[in-house]
């Protein structure tokens, strides 16, 4: 009886065992999948936390960098408002500027018209006054003369000799004649007479003019006649009248509209040419001494 008994207690041992092993590993797994779900969730709140704390520091950078940002677009919208204020007030001077500019040019141009016209003025009232001078300065020598061939006159008819000349000077008929070389223009011509004390020669009869084209360059030299100050009104630098001509015929022909000075031709003859035209000779005179 009792051995029946013990061996019923060791079949029922034997049939719980395998049941409770089983539980076993059922709890274990559920405790390790509890763990590993409860590191999981620690580390899904971990990595929750740290991103929102990444974000949290991305929106305060971001913050931070926006409003950087706007007081640099703040600063740059006051930088290119003063910028065009002061555009603006370049365009004000410069529209000063150019009106002043303006205002000047028109002054300038009234000073220059009143300056024209006073150097206009100034130029007539010269010109007034050195026609007035040379007309008196030609009136006193032509007095001068007169007074020194009265004064010849007057020593002659008393006996006297007046026929002294300058050094290289040719007397004749109680003038003194100097034949010029070298080339030059009739107005330089007519300077050279004056250094001399003489001036270009005056022609008055036909044994003057003989004794001229005897002594004078055979190329061509110029004498006192000219028809400067009015066209075919020929005066010799005497202020004497043309009582004697000897001109080529032809002349005076005016050739080319300026030929208003006069010059004694190899042969003798007379030609107007241009006045600014170089001769190798030229003739002076002068009242010879007694």
């Amino acid at each position: 009886m009792e051995e029946s008994s013990y061996s019923d207690v060791l079949q029922l041992r034997r049939g719980r065992r395998p049941c409770c092993r089983r539980g076993t590993q059922v709890v274990l797994l559920g405790l390790v999948t509890a763990t590993l779900w409860a590191g999981l969730l620690t580390l899904l709140l971990l990595w929750h936390r740290d991103t929102v704390q990444g974000l949290r520091q991305l929106e305060d950078i971001a913050a931070r960098n926006v409003s950087r940002v706007s007081k640099d677009v703040e600063r740059h919208k006051g930088d290119q408002m003063a910028q065009q204020s002061q555009v603006a007030q370049a365009l004000q001077s410069m529209e000063e500027i150019q009106a002043e500019q303006k205002r000047m040019e028109i002054q300038d141009s009234e000073l220059s018209r009143n300056l024209d016209g006073l150097l206009e003025d100034l130029s007539n009232f010269k010109s007034q006054g050195l026609n007035e001078r040379r007309t008196a300065l030609d009136s006193l020598e032509r007095l001068q003369e007169e007074v020194a061939k009265l004064w010849i006159e007057l020593r002659v008819s008393n006996g006297s000799v007046c026929n002294t000349c300058p050094e290289q000077w040719v007397s004749f008929q109680r003038k003194c004649y100097y034949f010029g070389e070298g080339a030059k223009r009739w107005f330089q011509a007519r300077q050279a007479c004056r250094r001399l004390r003489g001036r270009l020669v005056s022609i008055h009869s036909q044994e003057e003019q003989d004794f001229l084209a005897k002594h004078s360059n055979k190329k061509g030299s110029w004498i006192g006649l000219r028809d400067l100050d009015r066209e075919g009104e020929f005066v010799w630098m005497d202020q004497s009248p043309l009582d004697y001509s000897n001109w080529r015929p032809g002349e005076p022909n005016n050739g080319a509209q300026g030929e208003d000075c006069v010059m004694l031709l190899g042969s003798g003859q007379w030609n107007d040419a241009f006045c600014g035209s170089y001769l190798d000779g030229w003739v002076c005179d002068q009242l010879a001494t007694c």
